[in-house]
């Protein structure tokens, strides 16, 4: 399985509508269908640049009305400066809500070879945090994710709660919310204490808010439920991912055992406000995507 972290570093639906909910999540469900669903583009890394208007049309068309950025094989945005880009995705009634980067320079294994036509250097907060948060400004994105960033050492850890402090406090000067997120690494153990606590803790929880991958806090053990409950208000975005149940392989949304409906009655808790499907690279993005966002659906998400 190729994912977004090991290549930063590397390289039903009727069945489901007919559950009884209970009426704790009745306030939200309610409106079952009725709130936006978003895409991280890094679901379609392998197709999006061969046509990035046609397939962000083909995204539109399946449903999701906002997207997720995150880097690409072409230049800048897409292809595009940030103004560029947030006009075409205006155009085809997509709101662009979040952009990712990385939280320091991405160090390759010797012999790895980039995809063609990738930078050898990619921006990055450590050494090229205000370049990014100027660009996020210019195209009028209200939120900035560190897609990842070094926390295998409490020395690691303690840089990258500098770094992200400092982004967050550049972020707020442009009205841009900054959060973090995470793979299943942030839960390992490191000399005894958990990285994702660390960063919650020593991070201003102002400055730095949460993305929360759902199907890696699953594979890692984590409910994310009790992580809303200890730090509510913290998670203002929701990676919508699955995984299968040997933790292998991802999966479409709806198809692995990541616990959607429990974590979903509690999403005013966690303070989410956008929620976007992602799927690391599949065999056929579209298919995929277009199976998540029904099961959403008829899950009353």
């Amino acid at each position: 399985m190729l994912n977004r972290r090991k290549f930063l570093v590397g390289t039903g639906a009727a069945a489901l509508g007919a559950l009884v909910l209970p009426k704790a999540a009745s306030a939200f469900l309610s409106t079952a269908g009725e709130h936006p669903l978003g895409l991280q583009l890094f679901t379609l890394f392998n197709v999006i640049d061969a046509d990035v208007k046609g397939n962000l049309k083909k995204v539109a068309d399946i449903g999701f009305k906002e997207i997720e950025s995150a880097f690409s094989k072409l230049p800048g945005y897409y292809g595009m400066k940030p103004k560029e880009f947030a006009a075409l995705c205006s155009d085809l009634g997509l709101s662009w809500k979040s952009h990712h980067v990385l939280g320091a320079s991405l160090k390759l294994p010797p012999g790895t070879k980039l995809p063609a036509g990738m930078p050898t250097h990619m921006l990055n907060l450590k050494e090229d945090m205000q370049a990014l948060v100027d660009q996020v400004a210019e195209g009028g994105i209200p939120y900035l994710v560190c897609a990842n960033i070094p926390t295998g050492t409490l020395d690691e850890i303690k840089q990258a709660g500098e770094i992200l402090n400092k982004t967050g406090e550049a972020c707020k000067k442009v009205n841009i919310q900054l959060c973090y997120h995470n793979h299943d690494m942030e839960f390992k153990t490191v000399e005894g204490k958990i990285p994702y606590h660390l960063l919650l803790s020593e991070c201003d929880a102002n400055l730095v808010k949460m993305e929360l991958d759902l199907a890696w806090a699953t594979k890692a053990g984590v409910d994310p439920v009790e992580l809303f409950k200890t730090h509510p208000g913290r998670f203002p975005l929701l990676h919508v991912k699955d995984i299968s149940s040997d933790f292998k392989t991802l999966e479409p949304v709806g198809e692995g055992v990541v616990k959607f409906k429990h974590i979903f009655e509690h999403v005013k808790e966690a303070g989410a406000k956008h929620y976007f499907v992602e799927h690391d690279m599949p065999k056929d993005a579209f298919a995929s995507i277009a199976t998540s966002y029904k099961n959403l659906r008829a899950m009353g998400i």
